[in-house]
């Protein structure tokens, strides 16, 4: 039984349903920044009229809204949002789901380790993620070229898109993590839409209050748009940390996950 491949069969419409929300929200922000540009002056004037922590929380910087890169790193946030539920969902579904379709006990007596077992299903999960990425980075491109009415780099379009796959990483790994420390998960979507929302509240109240130590608590801070728009790189510190937990979490999980108990129909 090739279970890389029954897995990605099993994810297949999940995969696509979310790969064309994705798509059709890039779309729709994208659609409208011709009409947004040449208001753009009177949209900065508004702008200034809220508070800045308010801004900061919807992730909105007047200096840079007008270009299209400004204005995508604005849309970006809400992606980025989307994106995570959609690898949280995915990673605490795929281990636990023999628990509740109460398969385990065929799956287990098959001649083949937990570790493969688990490999399998994360490399599913990855190959999921990736055709999402691809996918959504082509559509994106598309639509900044289309709408974009002056130059803009390129590279930085691509840093700031390619960093919603290491959101998503992060958070595919936490969902793993859960789905084998907690003994059992009846229904996916609660503890999947609770995680990410949690930490989307939090890297909204990081931003207000500039807290730059409550940065490192969600995964949403870790690759700041803005940051990337005026320094063309990464925070090197983010990056270490996000690597390390991404390792952690799955080794965790394999090491977990070859320890526990298992119960049968």
């Amino acid at each position: 039984m090739n279970m890389f491949i029954h897995e990605l069969k099993a994810y297949r419409k999940s995969t696509i349903i979310w790969t064309c929300s994705l798509i059709t929200l890039v779309v729709l922000f994208l659609s409208m920044f011709p009409a947004f540009s040449k208001e753009a002056a009177t949209f900065k004037e508004i702008m200034k009229g809220f508070p800045e922590p308010i801004r900061k929380a919807m992730g909105l910087s007047v200096d840079s809204i007008s270009s299209i890169l400004g204005f995508y790193s604005y849309m970006f946030l809400y992606t980025t949002l989307c994106g995570a539920i959609q690898a949280m969902n995915l990673g605490t579904s795929i281990i636990s789901k023999e628990s509740r379709a109460k398969t385990a006990d065929f799956l287990l007596t098959k001649p083949v380790t937990r570790t493969k077992i688990m490999t399998a299903k994360l490399m599913a999960a990855l190959t999921c993620l990736v055709i999402t990425n691809v996918a959504y980075l082509i559509a994106s491109s598309f639509m900044v070229s289309f709408v974009s009415t002056k130059n803009y780099s390129y590279k930085i379009f691509f840093m700031i898109s390619i960093t919603l796959f290491f959101i998503q990483l992060m958070f595919l790994a936490l969902g793993i993590l859960i789905s084998v420390i907690v003994p059992k998960i009846k229904s996916v979507l609660p503890i999947s839409l609770g995680t990410v929302f949690t930490f989307f509240i939090v890297g909204m109240f990081a931003a207000t209050t500039n807290d730059d130590v409550m940065r490192y608590i969600t995964p949403f801070k870790y690759f700041d748009p803005n940051y990337i728009l005026k320094n063309s790189s990464y925070e090197v510190s983010f990056i270490i940390i996000a690597i390390l937990f991404i390792i952690t979490a799955i080794t965790t999980s394999y090491f977990v996950y070859s320890k526990k108990d298992i119960h049968a129909v």
